[in-house]
């Protein structure tokens, strides 16, 4: 499913010639359109008709009205059941391409063509598409699989380093939650480049695709998945209700560092162990000032996570470095310990 583009496209071009589809739509925001877009065409080799489908980016753009707008295009381009759509982009494009498709007519095929190394290591694997609801993350979405998903690496020199940051959070989270080899291999960058970063890609995508071959709907292991977004999505949320959205994986570096002292609270891993991951962890993201979140405001997200079962928060924790325990209940004092840790260490 996971297939690593060559210069021309070829095992892309060789997809669409063996299979039968009536038009394709390619969905892009502002910015891959400029940097992503034009090396896409310049490799496309098909003759079937494609329309450019453009939304503005942003997390922001992730919603119903957004959705809404280009199933009235593929209706007004009359797109059937076996049209295409080629989601290229990021996070935001995969989760909202995915939905789109997977909901249209009940469900058209699509691809995947992630260009940032958050969606390439995590948005575009496993199947799960979503919109936010409110300020709720992924509060609505589906689990649908593309048909395939197609990798560039090359896309990531267009990208900004803190895209390139956001994304490697979700690199560190699958050493920790599932291989401490890996864990160890990436905390020895000095920096954070394509150069250092490019040899462990496919690392970091198997480990996920594994995971979500055990547990495709999330009953289970898949849940381990979650490391760090518990605490980081309710503060992403929050971010974004006041209109100062953060990125995603500056979010979960957030999450991983209250979830790792929790972990430590709650004696699943030693302090040891703690204090060296968040240390590590601290190396490559900068504090988000959380004074101006009141508690209550917190655990009101916390207590509407969608993982949630029974107004029981449903904790993914360490329980080492490389393993995770799910549907963990923590003790409310521990998650306000870890929130003021947070503070403390910050700053603000």
């Amino acid at each position: 499913m996971i297939t690593f583009l060559d210069r021309n496209f070829s095992q892309l071009n060789d997809f669409l010639t063996e299979n039968t589809f009536s038009k394709i739509f390619i969905l892009v925001d502002e910015n891959t359109h400029e940097y992503c877009l034009p090396v896409f065409l310049g490799n496309l080799e098909t003759e079937i008709s494609f329309e450019i489908l453009e939304v503005e980016p942003g997390e922001e753009m992730k919603n119903i009205q957004t959705v809404n707008q280009l199933w009235e295009i593929l209706t007004e381009m009359q797109a059937d059941r076996k049209a295409l759509i080629i989601n290229l982009g990021g996070g935001v494009i995969t989760d909202m391409g995915g939905f789109v498709a997977s909901t249209y007519k009940r469900g058209i095929k699509f691809i995947n063509i992630p260009t940032t190394l958050l969606s390439m290591c995590d948005a575009s694997i496993g199947g799960k598409t979503g919109i936010d609801l409110m300020h709720y993350k992924n509060m609505v979405g589906t689990f649908s699989f593309p048909e395939q998903i197609f990798v560039y690496p090359q896309f990531l020199e267009t990208l900004p380093y803190k895209e390139l940051r956001s994304g490697f959070a979700e690199m560190l989270k699958h050493g920790l939650i599932a291989d401490q080899s890996h864990w160890e291999s990436l905390i020895q960058l000095q920096k954070l480049d394509m150069e250092g970063i490019f040899p462990h890609i496919q690392t970091s995508m198997n480990i996920k695709q594994e995971v979500v071959e055990k547990d495709f709907h999330e009953k289970n292991v898949r849940k381990t998945l979650n490391f760090g977004h518990t605490i980081g999505h309710a503060i992403e949320s929050l971010c974004l209700a006041k209109e100062s959205p953060i990125l995603h994986g500056e979010a979960v570096a957030l999450g991983m560092i209250c979830e790792t002292y929790l972990s430590c609270l709650e004696g699943l891993i030693t302090e040891t162990d703690s204090e060296m991951i968040i240390e590590n962890i601290k190396k490559y993201y900068s504090f988000i000032d959380l004074s101006d979140f009141k508690e209550e405001d917190i655990f009101d997200l916390l207590l509407n996570d969608k993982k949630n079962v029974e107004s029981e928060i449903n904790f993914s924790l360490l329980s080492g470095v490389g393993s995770c325990v799910f549907d963990y209940h923590c003790k409310t004092e521990n998650i306000k310990k870890s929130l003021e840790f947070y503070k403390k260490i910050s700053g603000f």
